[in-house]
């Protein structure tokens, strides 16, 4: 007989209930499991350690981002050091800097005037697949010139839907049905808009590749001084967590990223970063994909780590994400401008089952 999956195992720890009782038996009486099952343990331990705030009754996801990101070994690949910067430090987190890249390369080519231009919406959702080692050697844009970034810091706590509803302006998702194992009220998170303003800055691309050892390609005129401005948010989150704090379903909703261009062609900009020194040339192939329409917002996902897959939710694609190890599973689509998100210690049937079914 299989042995169960490390996803299963993990489950038994936070949510014996939604495990087979078949499954459950063989881990029983099965050594190689016990032993995976004792590890699964400890990481639960470790990761609940981390996640609980100091006399706090719910787990506090920025605070403990923070505790777990200083206990992390650096990186093996060293970023180019930049200049000093205002409100900048969520573009040095990997997966937010490949996003914020990603955006400014997705818009459609617009030739800028002397006021800002549409040059993106988000209409779909596709997978930008990069391995981990790739993901956090992509360029820093804040190398290549200055962001200013306004508007919320991050999701905080509000008592109820309604609340959540009045403070975004956005419909909670209602979910029908929970899935097994997933039981109690949800905890609601709100965040408010965030935007974002990328000003080229030749001096600076000139600093960032004299010390990257790499030439730089010739700066198009104009392009000095340009600018991109991203926008995203508001959100909403209904949250149900596990006895540990870890969360087991997370129902999300937030206006999607456009973007907007003043200065110079948009295919200008789109060209001169897809040319930076040390993006990788897999990854730029792949962004010049998404190039063409303006309306496909690339998520960067670890190949390594995630297994991606497309499905319907309600008549509309959607992206399904599925860790390697079963663990976790997450669906993500757009609808008029506005991203769901439905993940959690889940299968893939389960998400999708949850998607399905919100009101």
């Amino acid at each position: 007989m299989r042995h169960p999956t490390e996803g299963v195992l993990r489950r038994l720890v936070d949510e014996p209930a939604g495990v087979s009782d078949a499954d459950r038996q063989h881990v029983a009486d099965c050594p190689v499991c016990l032993a995976g099952l004792a590890a699964a343990r400890e990481d639960a331990a470790a990761v609940g350690a981390v996640l609980r705030s100091d006399g706090a009754a719910h787990p506090d996801p920025a605070a403990a981002w923070r505790r777990l990101s200083s206990a992390l070994p650096a990186p093996s690949v060293t970023p180019a050091p930049a200049p000093a910067r205002r409100r900048s430090g969520w573009l040095h987190r990997p997966a937010a800097a490949a996003l914020a890249f990603a955006v400014v390369l997705s818009g459609a080519g617009v030739a800028a005037a002397n006021d800002w231009l549409p040059i993106f919406r988000t209409e779909q959702i596709a997978p930008l697949e990069i391995s981990t080692t790739d993901l956090v050697a992509l360029p820093d844009l804040t190398a290549y010139g200055d962001v200013e970034l306004t508007g919320d810091d991050g999701p905080h706590a509000v008592p109820d839907a309604a609340a959540a509803r009045a403070e975004s302006g956005l419909d909670v998702p209602e979910v029908g049905v929970l899935p097994e194992g997933v039981a109690g009220e949800p905890t609601y998170q709100v965040v408010g808009e965030l935007s974002g303003v990328f000003t080229f800055s030749a001096a600076k691309a000139a600093e960032a590749a004299a010390a990257s050892g790499e030439p730089l390609p010739p700066v198009p005129a104009g392009l000095d001084g340009s600018r991109v401005r991203l926008t995203a948010g508001p959100g909403v989150a209904a949250v149900w967590s596990q006895p540990s704090g870890l969360p087991s379903l997370v129902v999300g909703r937030a206006v999607a990223p456009s973007a907007s261009s003043s200065g110079v062609p948009f295919e200008t900009v789109r060209d001169f970063l897809l040319s930076l020194p040390g993006l990788p040339a897999d990854v730029a192939a792949q962004l010049r994909t998404f190039t063409a329409d303006g309306s496909t917002l690339p998520i960067p996902v670890p190949a390594d780590l995630v297994d991606t897959s497309q499905a319907e939710v309600g008549g509309l694609p959607a992206t399904v994400l599925e860790s390697r190890d079963q663990a976790l599973a997450a669906v993500v689509w757009v609808d008029d401008g506005v991203i769901t998100l439905v993940g959690g210690t889940l299968s893939t049937d389960e998400v999708l089952d949850v998607a399905g079914d919100l009101g």
